[in-house]
């Protein structure tokens, strides 16, 4: 845009020269060839072209001198194409077709000669700075994006540790439940059927009777809350990131995208799952490779299993393997779809449900 400002002001100061020069047919020529020049200098991208149309124009002085006052036009063309040699050629031309003209016109293109070389260093100057501010924007852009990719895998990563810490000290509160208060409360039952053996006052047994009972209560409740906390302590990427690196008959690629709060029972299922398919490859098929996705949904879970192999026999170990695949998953009110189609391949949705 502030090229076609440019070159309009050259136009116009060169179209003042007509306040003294005769308007004939040479001067219009040259007005409309010097207009013409503009547009395509502007709007022609190879310099080659440009450079084409300079030349062009410089041959316009020899059939008609008038073409000399629209030389600022010209000039500034060519010092935005940064043409050195050039640019003298049509500061120098110009002066010597006209040099027994009158001294208003050899003012006039001297006056029209400075005034493109400071529109066209303006404007340089102009584009350089704004060249360096888009870049300098687009860095800054593109650094904040990187700094927040780098923070958002920071925060992940930081989520992933305080989960896998809190599930680790889970396992340690059931391991210290069951070792140390599980066997203390193993001792005391085997210490109060011991007493009810040999005590001989009819007057200790109901209370002896009664510390029994209380005893195999707490004992009970204890072993639900140790099973409780170990199943809530497991973590369903490492299960299955282990089950993927522990299987040695082909590469396995896996996209895990699930959230922290998956229920129990679906991480059961799904590792078995997992699992299952994982031997189905090994016992059935000629597989290369294996390929699973983990993936939470808003409203469910989603699992694919697929491989690029061919099934060498459906025999009825593999048939019960994926009825009882087929059964976990529809207690759960999934859904499986197996498609032997370019391999074989494993497709569940399970829905999250809250007594799941």
């Amino acid at each position: 845009m502030k090229q076609i400002m440019d070159r309009g002001i050259l136009l116009i100061y060169c179209l003042s020269s007509a306040f003294f020069t005769e308007i004939n047919t040479g001067f219009l020529t040259a007005f409309l060839c010097a207009v013409i020049y503009s547009c395509l200098h502007y709007y022609t991208g190879r310099r080659n072209y440009r450079l084409l149309s300079s030349l062009l124009y410089l041959l316009l002085l020899i059939p008609i001198p008038e073409a000399a006052l629209f030389f600022p036009a010209v000039l500034y063309g060519s010092l935005m194409d940064n043409c050195r040699a050039l640019s003298v050629i049509l500061g120098v031309l110009p002066f010597l077709r006209l040099w027994k003209s009158p001294w208003e016109q050899l003012s006039f293109l001297l006056i029209g000669m400075l005034l493109a070389l400071l529109l066209s260093y303006h404007t340089l100057t102009y584009t350089s700075l704004e060249q360096q501010f888009k870049k300098i924007r687009d860095d800054s852009v593109e650094r904040n994006l990187l700094l927040k990719e780098k923070n958002q895998a920071l925060l992940e990563k930081q989520d992933n540790e305080i989960y896998t810490a809190t599930l680790r000290e889970r396992n340690r509160i059931a391991r210290e439940i069951h070792d140390n208060v599980g066997h203390m409360l193993s001792r005391s039952i085997l210490l109060t059927g011991a007493a009810r053996t040999i005590s001989r006052d009819p007057a200790l047994a109901p209370s002896l009777e009664q510390l029994e009972n209380t005893l195999n209560t707490a004992m009970t409740n204890i072993r639900e809350s140790v099973h409780d906390l170990h199943d809530e302590s497991i973590n369903l990427r490492e299960a299955i990131e282990g089950l993927t690196e522990a299987f040695t008959f082909c590469p396995v690629s896996l996209e895990y995208d699930m959230g922290y709060e998956v229920p129990k029972s679906v991480k059961y299922c799904l590792i078995a799952v997992v699992k299952e398919a994982l031997n189905n490859v090994m016992r059935h098929s000629n597989a290369s490779q294996v390929h699973i996705i983990l993936r939470e949904h808003p409203a469910l879970y989603q699992l694919t299993a697929e491989d690029n192999g061919t099934r060498k026999n459906s025999g009825g170990e593999d048939g019960l393997g994926l009825l009882n695949m087929k059964d976990r998953i529809t207690a759960l009110g999934g859904m499986l779809h197996i498609q032997p189609v370019g391999g074989f391949r494993i497709f569940i949705t399970i829905p999250k449900r809250e007594d799941c």
